[in-house]
């Protein structure tokens, strides 16, 4: 489970307590299921007319990566990258078709075995940049389907406070005006549904799926980074020293606090 999407439901389960049992008279104000339908049905028929469905059915399955700690074994690619190196640079090219089919990244196994074929770099270059322009395109529409998704629930809430609201004139119509507050909060209750799902649910599951690609690309683009020193039959020290960089993680680019500076050092030795 992903530490941080536990917190979120955490925080959203507290606020939604906060809601029900301290802003209002009775749980039962917050709840209309007809105005939580409008909303949904709405939403979701919107988004089927808007993709493809076998796009839609895909995003679905991808709901699961909200929840789980997603892991792109960068460290493992590494680790093979090198040791690839190591045996391409002493030119034992049977121990390195032996080591492909202990590679689990497809990504990385593609790329050694056009290594392994002498293709060019030029070309290695170009088919694993399309590979990843290919992902990149594909993951970015998926999150787009939540961004989708997110514009269209509060719309329908609108929709539904609108509803609500014809009935509440027919009852105004009718004399009957005890009941115009409760129709009234359950007009409203359509667009409160509609700015939840938005900012609640769909918003952070794009959110979400953004940022997977960005360390999925990252992960990629290391990846590509070491087929190409391959290629060039760089030393193994000189791959993993740059390989090691890409999953480097410092507090400041610019600057470490931690370290003293030319200039302090120079000012202590001449107190010294």
């Amino acid at each position: 489970m992903n530490p941080s999407t536990v917190i979120g439901i955490f925080a959203s389960i507290l606020l939604l307590g906060t809601v029900l049992f301290f802003t209002a008279e009775s749980p039962d104000s917050f709840l209309n299921l007809p105005g939580l339908a409008i909303v949904l049905t709405g939403t979701m028929a919107a988004t089927f007319i808007s993709y493809p469905l076998r796009e839609v059915l895909r995003v679905v399955g991808l709901v699961g990566v909200v929840f789980r700690r997603e892991n792109t074994y960068t460290r493992d690619d590494i680790t093979e990258l090198v040791d690839v190196a190591r045996l391409w640079f002493k030119g034992d090219v049977r121990a390195v078709e032996a080591a492909l089919d202990q590679m689990r990244n497809p990504f990385l196994r593609s790329g050694i075995q056009l290594v392994i074929a002498n293709t060019k770099e030029q070309e290695i270059f170009d088919l694993l940049s399309w590979r990843i322009a290919r992902l990149k395109a594909r993951e970015h529409a998926e999150a787009q389907i939540f961004h989708t998704m997110a514009t269209y629930a509060p719309a329908f809430g609108m929709i539904g406070t609108l509803v609500g609201l014809v009935n509440m004139l027919e009852v105004m119509e009718a004399g009957d005006l005890q009941v115009i507050g409760p129709r009234m909060a359950v007009a409203l209750l359509t667009t409160f549904y509609g700015i939840l799902l938005a900012n609640l649910v769909f918003k952070p599951f794009a959110v979400k799926l953004e940022r997977r690609t960005e360390e999925r690309l990252i992960a990629m683009n290391m990846v590509l980074e070491g087929i190409s020193l391959i290629t060039k039959r760089r030393l193994p020290s000189f791959i993993e020293e740059t390989l090691n960089s890409f999953v480097a993680t410092y507090h400041d680019e610019i600057r470490d606090p931690t370290k003293p500076g030319i200039s302090k050092t120079k000012k202590r030795t001449r107190n010294a």
